[in-house]
């Protein structure tokens, strides 16, 4: 059969074929397979925008304080390209759930923690949800209430590890050892069950942390979930899959 198009084929977008915009903080670190960073991670393609300004520690410790407007515009960038659903590289960006919604007309998912509720329903009764983050201390209940995360939910930062908060929060440099970063997961993981053992799932709050999922879920025999679970279920409905 011929592959030729014989229909007209309609304009209305700068560029086609990748539906998905991700809004990008600014930062140099390395970013392996598996990082929402990565273009490669995606089984479809995807369009990236760097947000100037916003580096990961002025999201992640200081609230993206002064940041909000460089998001939605950013966000209307990447429709006017050609996104048809928008999500960020930081689950911080929870923040901004409700403004940049607003300001674009397409579907937004600005964090990974969107899942708890959901994650939620399939746990036995007794069982919850618990959130391993980067970084503890800022995580706030205001995160919380934008994205509908329970503001009981247990969650452990990864600010007292040797490596991953400090490759990618505090910048001290820009090449990260693997096998230390993956560490980090594993142990905030270990002490987020130790001091909430009626934790049945983990939600990982990083966009970073998809590499490590894996060995935390061998580790703590628990369902792990992340931006890249997140966002495949999210491009899903944007582009449902076609069956013969």
């Amino acid at each position: 059969m011929s592959s030729e198009i014989n229909t007209p084929a309609r304009g209305s977008k700068a560029i086609y074929g990748a539906s998905l915009g991700i809004l990008m903080l600014e930062a140099r670190f390395a970013r392996i397979p598996g990082d929402m960073g990565n273009a490669a991670t995606w089984p479809f393609p995807v369009l990236y925008r760097v947000v100037r300004g916003a580096s990961p520690a002025r999201v992640v410790l200081h609230a993206a304080q002064g940041l909000l407007q460089d998001f939605i515009d950013a966000a209307r960038e990447l429709v006017d390209l050609g996104a048809e659903a928008i999500t960020t590289n930081c689950g911080f960006l929870a923040l901004f759930q409700q403004e940049i919604a607003a300001a674009v007309n397409v579907p937004v998912a600005t964090s990974s923690m969107m899942q708890v509720a959901w994650v939620q329903a399939t746990l036995p009764p007794g069982k919850r949800v618990g959130i391993v983050t980067v970084c503890g201390e800022t995580l706030t209940p205001a995160h919380f209430k934008a994205v509908g995360v329970p503001l009981d939910t247990p969650y452990v930062g990864t600010e007292n590890g040797r490596e991953f908060f400090r490759v990618l929060i505090k910048a001290e440099k820009q090449d990260l050892d693997v096998a230390l970063a993956r560490q980090d997961i594993v142990d905030a993981g270990k002490a987020l069950v130790a001091r909430h053992p009626d934790v049945g799932a983990i939600v990982l709050e990083c966009t970073n942390m998809p590499p490590y999922a894996a060995a935390l879920r061998e580790s703590l025999d628990l369902p792990v979930y992340d931006i890249y679970s997140m966002i495949n279920w999210f491009h899903a409905g944007i582009r449902p899959r076609r069956f013969a």
